[in-house]
């Protein structure tokens, strides 16, 4: 997920790259102020609270974006990434595509 962030954030999500770090850097406050430790050291059920209090805004902390429309760009380039075509640095080995039942050579 990392590369296809990378490499969009190098075009298209350029611009939302600020808006981006944002909605990062409010997500680390709420792990730190909610349970004392940084988001990526919680456990995933810890981080799946957090992001569900980030979802509607319920945030502890103040940001300075909104939290939901973070949150939703969150998983909209999660989506995009993980259904992409490799080329863009996502869908690493075509693996959603083998999901899916798609090729770019047609039907499999």
């Amino acid at each position: 997920m990392g590369n296809y962030l990378a490499h969009q954030f190098e075009g298209d999500l350029a611009p939302q790259m600020t808006f981006y770090l944002a909605g990062l850097d409010g997500l680390e406050a709420e792990a730190v102020a909610s349970l004392g430790n940084h988001f990526f050291s919680l456990r995933p059920e810890d981080q799946n609270s957090i992001l569900q209090r980030v979802e509607v805004g319920t945030v502890k902390t103040s940001w300075t974006i909104s939290p939901e429309k973070f949150f939703k760009l969150m998983v909209e380039t999660a989506a995009e990434g993980y259904y992409s075509n490799p080329e863009q640095g996502g869908n690493i080995g075509e693996v959603s595509w083998a999901m899916t039942g798609f090729s770019k050579y047609g039907p499999v």
